[in-house]
C-alpha cells in the first residue's frame, strides 16, 4: 500500500496554491503536486473596512475547485483548505468562506497572524538547505501581510504577522500603478515597513549581519528572474540572493510604467508586475530593519507546515 499524501489549499491575498505531499525519510516531505493560480482576491485590502469584491471571490472560488480537482488525482487521505491575510481582514471572509464549502463541500480554516507565522516555521524546517541554520530570522510577504518569525536553536522564539503585504501597499501608497513607481513613493513603503517593524514589539537581537530566510511569491519572483538574466532554470540559480541585487532590482522595475515591466523583464509575471516595486521597497527596509546583508530563499513556507503536521499525524499503512 503506498504512503499516504495530503493536500492544502492556500488561499492567499495574490495567489491560491495547491501542495500535495507524503512523508519522506528522514523526516522530510516529498511534493507530488504543486500548482499556484494567480487568482488576486484581495483587491480592496487597503481599505479602512476592507471587503472581498464579486470577482475576487468568484476568481478565488474557481481557482479553488480547479486546485481541489488536480489534488484528488492524488487520492489525499486528508485535504485542508486556509485561508490567510485576505480573508482574516475582511468584512466578509466569512461570506467567502461559505461560497467555497458550498461549490467544493470542504470548510476553510482562517489562519491567525500568528498561526500562520508559525505554520511557516514549521514549514521551512521541512527544508535541507536550511538544516544548518541555528538561529536566524524568516520572512514571508504576501499580498495582504508581512510574517516574521525568529529562531534561536532551531526553535521559534517570536511569530508575528503585520499589514504589509504588497498589494495593501501598493493600493495605499502608488497613487496610479500603471505608471513608475516614484522615489518618493518607495520611500514612503520604505519609512512605513520600518515604523511598523519597529512599533511592533519585533526585537532584532542577532547581531548582524544575521542569517535570514525569506520565503513567498515576491522572492520566488526575484529568483526567476536573475535566473532568466542568467539564462539557467530556476532551480539552477543560487537560493541566496543579496541585498545589493534586491536593490538593483528595485531601481530598475520602479523606473518602468506598469505595461513595460514584464515585457522588458524576463521572469516577472504579468501578473504580479503591478505589486512588485513595492515588495521589492517593503524587502530592502525589511533588510535594514533586520541587519541582513542577504536572504536565503525557501520554497518550504506554509504548505509544508500544514502537510508536515498532517503527514505526523497520518495513520500508517499497515
Amino acid at each position: 500500500m503506498p504512503a499516504p499524501c495530503v493536500a492544502i489549499v492556500d488561499i492567499g491575498s495574490n495567489t491560491i496554491k495547491l501542495l500535495v505531499a507524503a512523508a519522506a525519510a528522514p523526516g522530510g516531505l516529498a511534493t507530488l503536486a504543486f500548482r499556484t493560480i494567480d487568482a488576486r482576491i484581495s483587491a480592496g485590502l487597503s481599505q479602512a473596512h476592507p471587503r472581498l469584491g464579486e470577482e475576487g471571490m468568484a476568481r478565488g472560488v474557481s481557482a479553488i475547485c480547479e486546485l481541489l480537482t488536480e489534488a484528488a488525482r492524488h487520492q489525499p487521505a486528508h485535504i485542508a483548505l486556509v485561508a490567510t491575510s485576505a480573508v482574516r481582514d475582511a468584512s466578509n471572509g466569512a461570506e467567502f468562506c461559505a461560497r467555497v464549502q458550498a461549490a467544493t463541500g470542504h470548510t476553510v480554516r482562517i489562519l491567525s497572524g500568528e498561526a500562520e507565522a508559525n505554520a511557516i516555521g514549521r514549514g521551512l524546517t521541512c527544508d535541507p538547505a536550511l538544516g544548518a541554520l541555528q538561529d536566524f530570522y524568516v520572512f514571508d510577504l504576501g499580498g495582504g501581510s508581512l510574517e516574521c518569525l525568529a529562531f534561536r536553536a532551531r526553535r521559534v522564539v517570536q511569530a508575528l504577522s503585520l499589514p504589509l503585504g504588497c498589494v495593501r501597499l501598493t493600493e495605499r501608497f502608488v497613487g496610479d500603478a500603471s505608471q513608475p513607481v516614484s522615489a518618493a513613493a518607495s520611500a514612503q513603503v520604505m519609512v512605513h515597513t520600518r515604523q511598523q517593524l519597529g512599533d511592533s514589539g519585533f526585537r532584532f537581537a542577532l547581531p548582524p549581519p544575521a542569517d535570514a530566510v525569506f520565503a513567498g511569491g515576491s522572492m520566488t519572483t526575484i529568483r526567476a528572474i536573475l535566473a532568466a538574466a542568467s539564462g539557467v532554470e530556476l532551480s539552477a540559480c543560487p537560493a541566496r540572493v543579496e541585498l545589493s541585487a534586491i536593490r538593483q532590482l528595485h531601481a530598475r522595475v520602479a523606473a518602468l510604467p506598469l505595461a513595460e515591466r514584464a515585457r522588458q523583464i524576463s521572469g516577472l509575471p504579468p501578473a504580479r508586475a503591478d505589486v512588485f516595486p513595492v515588495a521589492l521597497a517593503t524587502m530592502i527596509a525589511v533588510a535594514e530593519s533586520a541587519g541582513v546583508t542577504a536572504f536565503q530563499h525557501t520554497f518550504y513556507n506554509l504548505r509544508y507546515g500544514f502537510a508536515a503536521d498532517l503527514l505526523a499525524n497520518a495513520p500508517r499503512p499497515g
